[in-house]
């Protein structure tokens, strides 16, 4: 997600083109309504809890929460991308709030909205040079 531990935060190329190449293949058959809206989205990769999730970098909280409540599409996508079929299938949803700057994020797992400060996901080494 966006934050101070981007190397370059106006060059998203990268997870734009993790976005686009997960929205063609994997939501080919999707409704057109949720392309469109996740092509407004970036996508990434993370860890907490020691397992992988799948994050939904969302531009404002109507994208984040009209996708919090069609989950149903996002459910194999963790193996989609990593081909472990035990890597579950959660996902965050997340926005940034347009007064606080905090990252809000609907979680999968738990059903519930919490601010990305509260989940306490460990830093991942190997991200950004480390």
């Amino acid at each position: 997600m966006s934050d101070l531990d981007a190397p370059d935060l106006e060059n998203r190329s990268l997870e734009q083109a993790l976005t686009n190449k997960i929205i063609d293949g994997y939501f080919d058959s999707s409704e057109s309504w949720l392309r469109a809206i996740l092509r407004m989205c970036f996508f990434s990769l993370t860890h907490l809890d020691g397992l992988p999730v799948f994050v939904v970098e969302c531009p404002n909280q109507a994208v984040a929460k009209r996708l919090s409540r069609k989950t149903f599409p996002f459910r194999g996508i963790l193996y989609y991308l990593t081909d472990d079929f035990s890597a579950g299938s959660r996902s965050l949803f997340c926005y940034r709030g347009a007064k606080d700057g905090i990252w809000y994020c609907f979680d999968t797992r738990t059903s519930q909205w919490t601010s990305l400060a509260n989940l306490q996901a460990p830093r991942i080494h190997g991200d950004f040079g480390d």
